[in-house]
This record gives structure tokens, C-alpha cells and sequence, in this order.
């Protein structure tokens, strides 16, 4: 009897509904080539819902999420609503309801001509960002004094806790363990970025590292300073493996990661509790002015949905799909993921396609 599971879908606002789509089409295939199915359930929230009902999404939503498998995801925001109002409450309110403390984050290159790097091929970009998702600046922990004044104030406070630090970076440890060592290295190797010389409560981060380090003998570590970090990742990508870092840096290294390998529109994320529901997107934004145009890639979500597979056990899947996508890009028959050079339902159709034809030569 073949395995079942509980997808939550839900593709919010802008460019969602469509690149969501196109990645259900690939879903349909590959799931009828790997023998297990889905039960997929709409979840409405996002902006329309919103201008309808005034409901961000309520507790009983994020009730039924946890009685889920996963959620694959499209993108929150319009224009028409106050900025952070609908990503607050849906994005943040996934991660920190659900404790989706892991926000998983490639980096791999597919083809050379994706890069914008001189004399860097696939050999050299191949990372996995480790992300914490739950604390730092992202907290909510926010404030406002003599607000409109010229002598206003603004506060928001950075958290870390000993509990999350650890849980976080003994998880990229395990991946990196997992993983093994790259192609012409003795060892994985698992990185540290953050800024603990200029933000001192970051010296948690520092020892907690050292301290889980030494369970890991056959693992090599290194430190970079998130400044010095975006440096190495224009300069000598090839230098990470799995790298590990807080969220406010994690948010914003893995965008640099994603112009290194094709843009926005490839680049896939989970947002995981280990063993629990967890939630799959593209980490590209709503893009309101795509919005209907059929122009939006869906490989990001695709992908990102490859990883779901990978969460739910369905490991042999995860890899054809990702190796389908990279033989699509390789073999050219994906010219550019630049938005409009195909239509968003072609290259949703053309991943579909070929799984279904993999599939067919495996048999």
C-alpha cells in the first residue's frame, strides 16, 4: 500500500498561485513514478482573504497545519497592505508557531553560464546554508518612543538563546555528517558566520560552536565575520560547504548565495522542524508586477519542493527531481531564468514532462 501524505498548499499572493501550480504538475508526475501519494488541502490566507474578511490567519489554521506532513508555499505581500502586516503573521507566524527552527537554505550552481562569476562552474558553488529561523532581530520584539517626532526612538531587540543556538548548529554539524566531505576534501567542513567581535551577545554563537565542535571530530570547522563572509562568497565561493549562521545574517547572505547561482527564481528553502510539519518555498518574494502575467519562474518552488520530498522520507524522489531540473538547465533546453524568457506554465510542463520520461526509462 503506498504512503500518504498531508500537504497543506498554499500559494498566497502575487506570483503564488502560479508557481505553486506549476509545482503541483511536477508533484502529479513524480509521485505517480515513486508510488506514494498526496493529499492536498487549500489554504486560502494571504491578501485576498485579508481585504475580505480582515483575518491574517487564525490559530485554528496553524491547528490543522500541525496535524500535517508539510506545506509547500508561494509568496506573501501586496502592495495594497501595510508592509510586514500579512508576512508577519504568515510567514513568521509558520515559523515560530510551528518552531520551524531550521531554515534550510542551497546554494548550488547548476551551469556555469547561471553564474555571474568569473571562471566559477558547479564544481566550485555547492553549500548548504544553515539559517537559524526563530530568534535575532526577527523576534518581534519591537518598539517605538515619541514616535512621529523628530526626537523619535526605534528599538528592536536581538535574541539568542543557549537552547536554539545549539539546536541549530548541531543540526548543520549533522547534515555536514550526512553530507560528507566534498570532492577532493578529507573532511565535510561546517562554518560559522557571524559577528561576535562588533554584537557580543553573537559570543554565544562562538562558544556554542567550539563546544558542539569537539563531538565532531571527523567534522573541520572555520569562522568567518558575516562582512568577511559575503566577501569569500564573491571572491572564493568554493571555499564553504555547510555553513551555519544567525537569522538576520542568514536572511541576507543566502540572497548574495542566490545571484550565484541564477537569480531568485531557482533558489529553494524549508523552513523544518526535524521529524514535525514543516513548511517548503522559493525564497523569492510575491513579485506583485508578475502577478498574472505567466512569466514568474517555478523552479525555485519546484526545488523547494524536492526538499518537502526529502522531509518526508521520499529521498529517492527528492534527488530525481533536483537531477531532472540540473539535466533540463545542462542540457539547454532551459535557455535563461530570466523572467519571461519562458512562460512560468512551459517550464512547469517541461520539468513534468521529463520526470515522466525518467521515470519511463527506469522501468
Amino acid at each position: 500500500m503506498s504512503k500518504v501524505y498531508d500537504i497543506g498548499i498554499l500559494p498566497g499572493d502575487g506570483i503564488g498561485e502560479e508557481v505553486v501550480n506549476e509545482a503541483q504538475k511536477v508533484l502529479d508526475a513524480i509521485q505517480s513514478v515513486y508510488g506514494f501519494q498526496t493529499k492536498r488541502e487549500p489554504l486560502p490566507y494571504g491578501a485576498e482573504h485579508f481585504l475580505k474578511t480582515g483575518e491574517t490567519m487564525p490559530d485554528a489554521a496553524f491547528d490543522r497545519i500541525r496535524q500535517m506532513h508539510a506545506v509547500l508555499f508561494g509568496a506573501i505581500g501586496d502592495p495594497r497592505i501595510e508592509v510586514g502586516k500579512l508576512e508577519f503573521a504568515i510567514i513568521a507566524g509558520m515559523r515560530h508557531k510551528l518552531d520551524l527552527y531550521v531554515n534550510l537554505r542551497p546554494v548550488k550552481l547548476y551551469h556555469e553560464s547561471l553564474c555571474p562569476l568569473k571562471g566559477k562552474t558547479p564544481k566550485d558553488i555547492d553549500i548548504l546554508f544553515l539559517r537559524e529561523n526563530t530568534e535575532d532581530a526577527y523576534s518581534g520584539v519591537f518598539g517605538f518612543a515619541k514616535k512621529g517626532t523628530e526626537h523619535e526612538i526605534a528599538l528592536q531587540e536581538m535574541i539568542f538563546t543557549r537552547r536554539c543556538t545549539e539546536r541549530i548548529i548541531r543540526h548543520a554539524f549533522e547534515l555536514a555528517k550526512k553530507r560528507g566531505p566534498k570532492p577532493g576534501k578529507d573532511k565535510p567542513q561546517v562554518t560559522l558566520i557571524d559577528k561576535a567581535n562588533a554584537v557580543r551577545a553573537q559570543d554565544l554563537w562562538t562558544r556554542t560552536f567550539a563546544e558542539v565542535a569537539k563531538e565532531y571530530p571527523g567534522i573541520a570547522t572555520d569562522h568567518a565575520y558575516i562582512d568577511a563572509a559575503c566577501m569569500w562568497m564573491v571572491k572564493n565561493p568554493e571555499w564553504f560547504d555547510v555553513a551555519v549562521t544567525t537569522n538576520l545574517f542568514g536572511d541576507i547572505i543566502t540572497d548574495l548565495g542566490a545571484m550565484l547561482i541564477g537569480g531568485m527564481g531557482i533558489a529553494a528553502s524549508g523552513n523544518i522542524h526535524p521529524g514535525k510539519v514543516s513548511m517548503f518555498e522559493g525564497i523569492h518574494g510575491s513579485a506583485p508586477k508578475y502577478k498574472g502575467t505567466d512569466k514568474a519562474s517555478p523552479l525555485a518552488t519546484i526545488l523547494a519542493m524536492g526538499l518537502m520530498l526529502d522531509h518526508l522520507g521520499e529521498k529517492e524522489a527528492s534527488v530525481e527531481l533536483e537531477a531532472t531540473v540540473a539535466e533540463l538547465i545542462q542540457s539547454g533546453k532551459i535557455r535563461s531564468l530570466k523572467a519571461g524568457d519562458h512562460k512560468c506554465s512551459e517550464l512547469g510542463s517541461m520539468v513534468r514532462d521529463a520526470v515522466l520520461a525518467r521515470g519511463r526509462s527506469k522501468r
